[in-house]
């Protein structure tokens, strides 16, 4: 996907890009590809993969969900920025918190966001396990997402606390969201989810599958969750 395709591809959506916007997507791709030879961010480097399997892919939540409000947004284990920054480049006016693990991730994502002038971005190297038992950002979001961390049985435990009640879940999957889907319905009721939406389209280009889920949180999470670092994924709700 070159970058005039990106950008009318994207217009068709609604999602009209400034020439401003359009430099920042440009200095983005510059830096992933720049840190990457010190790291290990990604294994898509090719500027046309970069705008098509992460920038457009990142923003297609928008697609069918609202972000036009001023929102505050988590982000669980964003690694190079997705979808948070590239969503949050399209609509800078959101509050965007990035969780992630690592902290060469993190000093990655600092440089990013003061390079591309990005003002309502705050970083926090934790685990998402700790970070849900923490008061102060314990179901106080609007919204959290993630892209392709984890199957939902696990992914709903890192992130469904973090929501404030009639807040959204959106996880961002692939082809196989069905079936993670049947395999996490217990883990979305324990933790008080509930499917609200699904949104399946195909990756333009490539023609790959995806799907979105909004998981909308109906009630208050178990103080229980989310359980000691590490147990979501080797004891997962099912």
């Amino acid at each position: 996907m070159d970058t005039e395709l990106f950008q009318s591809s994207l217009a068709e959506k609604g999602i009209v890009l400034s020439p401003q916007q359009m430099d920042q997507f440009d200095l983005y791709f510059n830096l992933l590809v720049e840190w990457n030879e010190k790291m290990n961010l990604t294994s898509i480097t090719e500027k046309k993969e970069v705008y098509l399997k992460h920038f457009f892919d990142s923003i297609s939540a928008a697609f069918y969900f609202d972000f036009s409000k001023p929102f505050s947004i988590c982000d669980v284990g964003a690694g190079a920025g997705f979808p948070s920054i590239p969503i949050n480049i399209c609509f800078p006016h959101l509050r965007v918190s990035i969780v992630d693990s690592l902290q060469k991730r993190i000093n990655f994502l600092s440089h990013l966001t003061k390079e591309l002038g990005l003002k309502n971005v705050q970083l926090f190297h934790d685990r998402a396990e700790t970070f849900g038992q923490n008061k102060e950002h314990r179901e106080s979001f609007d919204i959290v997402t993630a892209r392709a961390v984890a199957r939902l049985s696990v992914l709903s435990e890192l992130c469904i606390p973090l929501v404030k009640k009639d807040g959204f879940f959106i996880a961002m999957k692939a082809a196989a969201a069905k079936d993670e889907l049947e395999a996490g319905e217990k883990a979305l009721k324990v933790l008080g989810g509930k499917v609200q939406e699904i949104h399946s389209f195909e990756l333009p280009l490539e023609n790959s599958e995806r799907t979105i889920l909004v998981i909308e949180k109906i009630k208050g999470t178990p103080k229980k969750y989310p359980r000691k670092p590490g147990t979501p994924n080797k004891l997962p709700i099912e």
